[in-house]
Protein backbone atom coordinates (compact mmCIF):
# COMPACT_ATOMS: atom_id res chain seq x y z
CA UNK A 1 0.00 0.00 0.00
CA UNK A 2 1.28 3.20 -0.78
CA UNK A 3 0.88 7.01 0.66
CA UNK A 4 1.37 9.58 -1.98
CA UNK A 5 1.31 13.22 -0.75
CA UNK A 6 3.25 16.39 -2.60
CA UNK A 7 6.30 18.00 -0.91
CA UNK A 8 5.89 21.58 0.13
CA UNK A 9 7.50 23.89 -2.90
CA UNK A 10 8.11 26.65 -0.34
CA UNK A 11 11.03 24.82 1.12
CA UNK A 12 12.36 23.74 -2.04
CA UNK A 13 11.98 26.97 -4.14
CA UNK A 14 14.18 25.78 -6.99
CA UNK A 15 12.88 22.49 -7.47
CA UNK A 16 9.48 21.50 -8.73
CA UNK A 17 6.87 19.86 -6.92
CA UNK A 18 8.00 16.01 -5.97
CA UNK A 19 5.64 13.39 -4.65
CA UNK A 20 7.17 10.94 -2.04
CA UNK A 21 6.19 7.76 -1.88
CA UNK A 22 5.86 6.20 1.50
CA UNK A 23 5.43 2.49 1.84
CA UNK A 24 3.48 0.80 4.17
CA UNK A 25 3.46 -2.91 4.68
CA UNK A 26 0.59 -4.92 4.79
CA UNK A 27 -0.96 -5.70 8.00
CA UNK A 28 -1.90 -9.76 8.45
CA UNK A 29 -3.56 -11.16 11.05
CA UNK A 30 -3.79 -15.25 11.28
CA UNK A 31 -5.64 -16.56 12.92
CA UNK A 32 -6.45 -20.31 14.22
CA UNK A 33 -8.17 -22.13 17.44
CA UNK A 34 -5.17 -21.90 20.41
CA UNK A 35 -2.40 -20.07 18.44
CA UNK A 36 0.21 -22.43 19.20
CA UNK A 37 0.68 -24.14 15.86
CA UNK A 38 -0.93 -22.76 12.30
CA UNK A 39 -0.90 -19.03 13.01
CA UNK A 40 1.67 -19.01 15.26
CA UNK A 41 3.75 -20.51 12.44
CA UNK A 42 2.68 -18.45 9.84
CA UNK A 43 3.41 -15.69 12.06
CA UNK A 44 6.86 -16.92 12.75
CA UNK A 45 7.42 -17.28 8.68
CA UNK A 46 6.28 -13.93 7.64
CA UNK A 47 7.73 -11.86 10.48
CA UNK A 48 10.70 -11.10 8.51
CA UNK A 49 8.95 -10.58 4.93
CA UNK A 50 9.23 -6.88 4.37
CA UNK A 51 5.73 -7.28 2.31
CA UNK A 52 3.86 -7.46 5.73
CA UNK A 53 3.61 -6.91 9.18
CA UNK A 54 2.08 -9.70 10.94
CA UNK A 55 0.59 -10.68 13.85
CA UNK A 56 -1.14 -14.23 15.14
CA UNK A 57 -3.80 -15.12 17.51
CA UNK A 58 -6.69 -17.66 18.59
CA UNK A 59 -10.12 -17.89 18.94
CA UNK A 60 -10.54 -20.20 22.56
CA UNK A 61 -10.71 -19.18 25.66
CA UNK A 62 -7.39 -20.47 26.44
CA UNK A 63 -5.69 -19.44 23.44
CA UNK A 64 -1.90 -18.08 23.99
CA UNK A 65 -2.67 -14.89 22.77
CA UNK A 66 -6.79 -14.56 22.54
CA UNK A 67 -8.03 -12.55 19.25
CA UNK A 68 -8.79 -9.15 20.14
CA UNK A 69 -10.70 -5.91 19.12
CA UNK A 70 -7.24 -4.23 18.60
CA UNK A 71 -5.95 -7.11 16.24
CA UNK A 72 -8.91 -6.27 14.35
CA UNK A 73 -8.46 -2.72 14.25
CA UNK A 74 -5.42 -3.16 13.15
CA UNK A 75 -5.23 -5.74 10.10
CA UNK A 76 -5.95 -4.74 6.90
CA UNK A 77 -6.60 -8.73 6.27
CA UNK A 78 -7.20 -11.89 8.91
CA UNK A 79 -6.33 -15.25 7.58
CA UNK A 80 -8.43 -17.54 9.63
CA UNK A 81 -7.01 -21.27 9.32
CA UNK A 82 -11.00 -22.91 9.05
CA UNK A 83 -14.51 -21.48 8.88
CA UNK A 84 -15.10 -21.72 12.13
CA UNK A 85 -12.67 -19.16 13.27
CA UNK A 86 -14.57 -16.88 11.15
CA UNK A 87 -17.46 -17.70 12.03
CA UNK A 88 -16.63 -17.09 15.71
CA UNK A 89 -14.74 -13.72 14.89
CA UNK A 90 -17.89 -12.17 12.91
CA UNK A 91 -20.12 -13.27 15.96
CA UNK A 92 -17.89 -12.12 18.97
CA UNK A 93 -17.21 -8.89 17.38
CA UNK A 94 -20.42 -8.50 15.81
CA UNK A 95 -21.23 -4.56 15.24
CA UNK A 96 -17.39 -3.77 14.48
CA UNK A 97 -16.25 -3.02 11.03
CA UNK A 98 -14.29 -6.42 10.15
CA UNK A 99 -11.37 -6.38 7.62
CA UNK A 100 -11.71 -9.20 5.18
CA UNK A 101 -11.45 -12.40 6.59
CA UNK A 102 -10.03 -14.97 4.26
CA UNK A 103 -10.45 -19.10 5.20
CA UNK A 104 -7.54 -20.92 3.86
CA UNK A 105 -9.07 -24.30 4.87
CA UNK A 106 -5.88 -25.76 6.79
CA UNK A 107 -6.81 -28.06 9.64
CA UNK A 108 -5.86 -28.74 12.63
CA UNK A 109 -2.94 -31.90 11.83
CA UNK A 110 0.38 -30.18 12.15
CA UNK A 111 2.74 -29.30 14.80
CA UNK A 112 4.28 -25.71 15.49
CA UNK A 113 6.65 -25.27 12.31
CA UNK A 114 6.19 -28.29 10.45
CA UNK A 115 7.86 -28.43 7.21
CA UNK A 116 4.26 -29.60 5.16
CA UNK A 117 2.33 -26.41 7.18
CA UNK A 118 5.39 -24.07 5.88
CA UNK A 119 4.61 -25.08 2.41
CA UNK A 120 1.04 -25.08 2.69
CA UNK A 121 0.99 -21.60 3.88
CA UNK A 122 3.41 -20.10 1.90
CA UNK A 123 1.98 -21.73 -1.72
CA UNK A 124 -1.52 -19.84 -0.55
CA UNK A 125 -0.11 -16.98 1.02
CA UNK A 126 2.93 -15.33 -0.91
CA UNK A 127 0.65 -15.05 -4.20
CA UNK A 128 -2.07 -13.56 -2.24
CA UNK A 129 0.20 -11.10 -0.55
CA UNK A 130 1.56 -10.21 -4.02
CA UNK A 131 -2.07 -9.24 -5.21
CA UNK A 132 -3.30 -7.45 -2.39
CA UNK A 133 -0.06 -5.58 -2.15
CA UNK A 134 -0.01 -4.27 -5.99
CA UNK A 135 -3.91 -3.82 -5.97
CA UNK A 136 -2.90 -1.65 -2.82
CA UNK A 137 -0.05 0.26 -4.35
Amino acid sequence: MCIRFPLSTRFFASSPPQVVVIQSRLKVLFVCAMNKQRSATAERIYRNDPRVEVRSAGVRSDANRRVSEADLRWADIVFAMEQEHKLWITMRFEGLQLPRIDVLEIPDDFEFMDPELQEALRLMLDPEFDRLISEGG
